[in-house]
């Protein structure tokens, strides 16, 4: 029996299909949204195994273009052939649906198209939640069953070499756009297929961009676009989710065009506008447990590699130790992140990195390693309204006895929470930095003012 035929012949058998069994012709039936929600899904399952069938396999489905157009004439022939007569409305989103599961990643191809969508959340196959604007909500789009939502996984991970099974079931990857996804599977995950996109905009953002949302004051981005060039180093810290990858990837940006920079990342996701850029991406183990290469491999490795600047994506444990060698080596106006919700806390957990290294140092000689290598601790965090904000912007001075000493340069200051908005100011303290002479040292002159009193609302 042909595949028209078994198609033809299950659609006559099916209570909820547009055919009769006689063979006429219907629209699809007016039937409760549950009955209704079946029949599109049958209609839709039907169609788009005869499109696939009917599809050339040697079409390059990079030609995204070439291919729908393909995809059309097909869709339209199939729903002839199989007189299924749908409206406008419905026969666009049948079609939309069913390119985006074979050209895309399914449900999740009108939310990733969504610029005002920063975070997507997928808590098994019938819980798909957003944020928007800082807030979360849930969203109307599902998946169609636990396998479904493993396919699109399986997509999105397969052309990077990664693999997820119940051998192996979590994974860190990237969208082609830099998008960054996190996939966890059963056993680990018991609500079902589990997975998380943190998405990146389309047009990287720059400084102005920040000061225009409220992110960060005309004075404190000056600052620091002066610390860059200057070769500080410098480590964004802040919560998940605050914007450190965004900062640390518009720090990058003010690096001057002829120097060499490396990135080392676990999941490559920083979009520097630079022409000498050398990118490292982590792997993990294989299924035997083989092949893994670290974040700490790379940062070794890359000291060989003859850069200018080095920009840690994150730092998460031993890489710190390097990282610090690095930057009290030569390797001066490097970039990295972590995870702290002060300045103080980011010493603690820079403290805590290194120890992960498996060195035996005492806690006094990473200190002084971190008050030497470290110049300015930038402070981002996401607060109550959902915005983004630099809240301190911190000078490492260097040791006092067994303590590293800080100086907040900026600092944000709450006046108030109207109408769902936070109020308040990244003031400047009116103390200037101790580094102001490496500034001076590279022909940069920042206005008098610029640590003065005050500090404007925002």
């Amino acid at each position: 029996m042909s595949l028209l035929n078994r198609i033809n012949k299950q659609a006559a058998n099916n209570p909820l299909s547009p055919h009769t069994t006689e063979g006429r012709v219907k629209s699809v039936p007016e039937l409760p949204n549950s009955q209704q929600k079946n029949t599109f899904a049958s209609i839709k399952e039907r169609i788009q195994d005869k499109l696939i069938a009917e599809l050339d396999p040697q079409l390059d489905i990079s030609k995204t273009d070439e291919v729908r157009r393909t995809m059309e004439e097909l869709f339209d022939q199939i729903l002839s052939t199989e007189a299924i007569i749908l409206s406008r409305s419905d026969r666009q989103k049948l079609f939309e649906q069913i390119a985006a599961e074979i050209l895309g990643f399914g449900p999740l191809e009108p939310l990733l198209a969504d610029d005002t969508v920063s975070e997507i959340m997928v808590n098994g196959p019938n819980h798909i939640f957003i944020e928007q604007k800082g807030k979360l909500q849930r969203s109307a789009f599902t998946f169609e069953s636990d396998d479904h939502v493993l396919r699109i996984i399986d997509r999105i991970v397969s052309p990077l070499g990664r693999r997820i099974d119940e051998s192996q079931p979590l994974v860190d990857a990237r969208l082609p756009d830099g998008s960054r996804v996190n996939a966890i599977i059963p056993p680990l995950a018991l609500n079902g297929p589990t997975l998380t996109i943190r998405k990146f905009s389309k047009t990287p953002l720059t400084i102005e961009n920040l000061v225009q949302f409220g992110s960060i004051t005309p004075e404190a981005a000056e600052f620091l676009r002066a610390c860059v060039v200057a070769r500080l180093n410098i480590v964004v810290s802040g919560g998940t989710g605050s914007g450190k990858t965004t900062l640390l990837n518009i720090c990058s940006n003010f690096i001057p065009d002829d120097e060499r920079i490396i990135t080392v990342e676990n999941a490559a996701e920083l979009q520097l506008a630079k022409e000498h850029v050398v990118t490292l991406e982590s792997r993990p183990p294989n299924i035997e447990g083989k092949g893994e290469v670290s974040i700490r491999d790379l940062v070794y490795n890359c000291l060989r590699m003859r850069p200018d600047r080095i920009v840690v994506g994150e730092c998460r444990g031993g890489e710190a130790l390097d990282m610090l060698q690095a930057m009290n080596t030569g390797h001066d106006g490097s970039l990295t992140t972590a995870h702290a919700n002060s300045p103080r806390d980011t010493i603690s957990r820079l403290e805590t990195m290194c120890l992960m290294a498996g060195m035996d140092l005492p806690v006094r000689a990473i200190r002084e390693q971190i008050a030497s290598a470290v110049d300015l601790i930038v402070q981002q965090a996401r607060l109550r309204d959902g915005s983004r904000k630099v809240i301190n912007v911190t000078e490492v001075q260097g040791m006092e006895g067994d303590v590293v000493v800080l100086s907040d340069i900026f600092s944000f200051e709450q006046l108030g929470f109207e109408a769902g908005k936070v109020i308040g100011r990244l003031k400047p303290t009116g103390l200037r930095p101790k580094f102001m002479d490496k500034i001076e040292d590279a022909s940069i002159h920042l206005p008098a003012n610029i640590f003065g009193a005050g500090g404007r609302l925002y």
